[in-house]
């Protein structure tokens, strides 16, 4: 049984929100605080966390930016605030998903559900290492340890950004367009969705460090294109 943790300050809102979890299948917790959260994901991590934004005792936006130096577990921002720079700015600091209030609990269940799904149920076929090569350095991409290094070093990537990478790899060498990204990897469809794609894209090429453009190229445009080369005898194990 998936445990989501529910940070929200609004009691009505916040015991809505559990109990339709908890009527879904999951198991949830709620807090109206900040701290109490933060006490009791040092304690037991959550599967996913939902996180309003304005909160009594902080900002959920410096909340998640402060849990992502140190966690790769969903998030999904719960928030009043939703012009496209809040949205742009929950999905920069490693939010998965982003829902505004006033919302349908089930809409809000249906996210879940499919963040769930796209972890729970990837293809057992491309559970495998793969070594890639550009340049000078090595990319190691192994879905079945959840490891991601690039010259060794392990780079720590949200849900999202596992996502995308794994698709872009999947799929390398070859242009894939922001709406096959939304589709595949989020089950959006919306084009106003797109900066979001790039928000996501931009993060991965950030803990890439300096050849982040050159393996995650971009096809102005149309979409992306991941450059890496199949190292021979590329398995990881």
């Amino acid at each position: 049984m998936k445990h989501i943790y529910v940070v929200e300050d609004h009691d009505a809102i916040r015991e809505s929100v559990t109990q339709y979890l908890e009527l879904s299948g999951f198991k949830a917790a709620g807090f109206s605080h900040i701290h109490d959260a933060q006490t009791a994901i040092a304690r037991t991590l959550p599967d996913l966390l939902i996180q309003d934004v304005m909160m009594p005792d902080g900002d959920g936006f410096t909340f998640v930016k402060q849990l992502r130096t140190q966690y790769t577990f969903p998030v999904v921002f719960m928030t009043a605030r939703g012009t496209e720079s809040d949205r742009i700015m929950g999905f920069e600091l490693g939010g998965d998903d982003y829902i505004v209030k006033p919302f349908s609990p089930k809409e809000l269940v249906l996210r879940v559900e499919a963040i769930f799904r796209r972890l729970d149920h990837a293809d057992p076929l491309r559970k495998h290492g793969t070594r890639w090569t550009l340049s000078d350095s090595e990319l190691l991409f192994d879905e079945l340890s959840h490891q991601f290094t690039l010259d060794k070093r392990d780079i720590n990537l949200t849900a999202a950004e596992w996502r995308i990478i794994s698709f872009l790899i999947e799929n390398a060498g070859n242009l894939v367009t922001r709406a096959q990204i939304l589709e595949s990897c989020f089950d959006y469809s919306f084009e106003s969705y797109d900066r979001i794609v790039d928000t996501h894209v931009k993060n991965i090429r950030g803990k890439l460090g300096v050849l982040g453009n050159s393996w995650i190229e971009t096809v102005r445009g149309y979409g992306y294109r991941f450059a890496g080369f199949l190292a021979e005898g590329s398995l990881a194990r």
